[in-house]
C-alpha cells in the first residue's frame, strides 16, 4: 500500500526545527542558521538531509557528540589557507563560518581553502557550495563521517564513510550548475527514506556480507555497505572509491580530522567525539578572465548540453542543479511532502524535548 504523504509549508517546518535546535541548547543563532539550511535540503528535493536527519542529531545531542553552543576556533590563518577547530559544534554553524572565511579569503587573494576537524555532520553540501554564488564564485564542499559505509572496490568489508562533495559555479542567463553527490552509488539517506516509504532499493546500491546486491531497504540498513559510485567493478565502481578516498585526504587528512575506519580504531567513541572533517574551498573566475566571458562560456557550454536530443521515452537533458531548482520552485508552493514514518519519528523527538509536535 502506497503511503499518503504529510506535506508541511516550508515556513512551519523551519519554525518546528528552530524550537528543536532551541531545546537541545543551541543559541538562536545556530538554531535558525541549521533549520534554514536543513529546510532549503528538504526544498530542493534532497530529503535524505534536512528534517529526516533530525532524530540522528537529536540521539548524538542526548550521547554528547554534539555540543550545539560550541564556537569554532581558528587554529592557523595564513593568507589563502586556514584550519578551523569546530569544537564539537554543530556541523551547519561551523561549515558556514569556514565556507564564509574561504570567500572572503578568496575575495582577498583569488582562492580561499578552509579545512575543518572536529566538527559533526553538516547536513548537505551543497549548501556551502552554493555559498560562493551569491559573490560569483566557484565554491566546492566536502566531507567525511566517522561512520563507515562504503565498500572498496574487490572488498567486502565498509572502509568510508559516504564522503559526498559538491561543487558550484555561477552562469549569466542559466541557472548556476551545482552538483551535489556521494561517492557511494547512493547516500545513506535515500536507504533511510526508502525504508521510511516502505520502498524496495535498486540492486546495485547496497551490498549484503557476502557481497551480493540487497534490494531490502531495512536489511541494507542492518549491514550499511554501501558499493561505491559505479556499483561493481565492470561498471567502474574504482573511481568511486577512488574519489571517496580524495575527499578523506581533503576532509580528514589535510585537516587532522578523523578519517576511513579510524573512528572506530580509536578512543573517540568513548571520548564522544565525532571528528568530522571539512574542506571548503572558493575560487574567483575573475582572476582568470574576465568574469562576463566565464559566465557567457557557461551559458554557451548549458544550452549546448540542454540542446542534446534526448534518449527514447525521456523528456529533456538536465544540467547539475536544474532538477533541484525545480523542486524548491515547487515545493515552495505546494509545500514538503513528509513520509509518516518521518513524522512520527520527529514527533517522538518533539515530545523528548517537551516542543509541539510537527503536525
Amino acid at each position: 500500500m502506497t503511503e499518503i504523504p504529510v506535506v508541511v509549508a516550508a515556513e512551519r517546518l523551519e519554525a518546528f526545527l528552530v524550537e528543536a535546535w532551541l531545546a537541545m541548547k543551541a543559541p538562536r543563532p545556530q538554531a535558525e542558521l541549521a533549520a534554514a539550511l536543513m529546510v532549503r535540503t528538504d526544498l530542493r528535493g534532497v530529503d535524505s538531509h534536512g528534517i529526516d536527519m533530525l532524530p540522528r542529531y537529536h540521539e548524538w545531542w542526548r550521547q554528547g557528540f554534539i555540543v550545539p553552543d560550541a564556537e569554532p576556533v581558528v587554529v592557523r590563518d595564513e593568507a589563502a589557507t586556514a584550519l578551523v577547530d569546530g569544537r564539537r559544534g554543530l556541523g551547519h554553524w561551523v561549515a558556514a563560518q569556514a565556507m564564509g572565511r574561504a570567500i572572503d579569503k578568496a575575495r582577498a587573494h583569488g582562492i580561499g581553502i578552509v579545512a575543518v576537524r572536529n566538527s559533526n555532520h553538516f547536513g548537505a553540501a551543497a549548501c556551502y557550495a552554493m555559498m560562493a554564488l551569491a559573490h560569483d564564485l566557484i565554491g566546492l564542499a566536502t566531507t567525511n563521517s566517522p561512520y563507515v559505509a562504503m565498500v572498496p572496490t574487490f572488498g567486502r568489508r565498509a572502509m568510508l564513510a559516504t564522503n559526498p562533495l559538491a561543487f558550484a559555479a555561477p552562469a549569466g542567463r542559466h541557472a548556476p550548475f551545482v552538483l551535489d553527490m556521494a561517492t557511494t552509488t547512493v547516500a545513506i539517506g535515500k536507504i533511510r527514506q526508502a525504508a521510511r516509504w516502505k520502498r524496495p532499493i535498486p540492486a546495485g546500491w547496497a551490498l549484503d556480507p557476502a557481497g551480493r546486491p540487497v534490494t531490502d531497504p531495512v536489511e541494507a540498513l542492518e549491514h550499511r555497505l554501501l558499493s561505491p559510485l559505479g556499483g561493481t567493478p565492470e561498471l567502474a565502481s574504482h573511481k568511486g572509491y577512488g574519489l571517496g578516498v580524495m575527499v578523506d585526504i581533503l576532509s580528514g587528512i589535510l585537516a587532522g580530522a578523523v578519517y576511513g575506519d579510524r573512528f572506530a580504531r580509536s578512543d573517540r567513541p568513548a571520548r564522544r567525539v565525532h571528528d568530522v572533517g571539512h574542506c571548503f574551498v572558493a575560487v574567483d573566475p575573475a582572476r582568470f578572465r574576465p568574469l562576463e566571458e566565464f559566465k557567457r562560456d557557461m551559458d554557451d557550454l548549458f544550452d549546448a548540453l540542454k540542446a542534446t536530443p534526448p534518449a527514447a521515452g525521456q523528456r529533456r537533458v538536465y544540467v547539475a542543479g536544474e532538477p533541484e531548482a525545480e523542486c524548491e520552485a515547487r515545493r515552495r508552493r505546494e509545500g514538503i511532502p513528509l513520509a509518516p514514518a518521518l513524522v512520527d519519528a520527529v514527533n517522538a523527538v518533539a515530545r523528548a524535548l517537551g516542543i509541539a509536535p510537527l503536525a
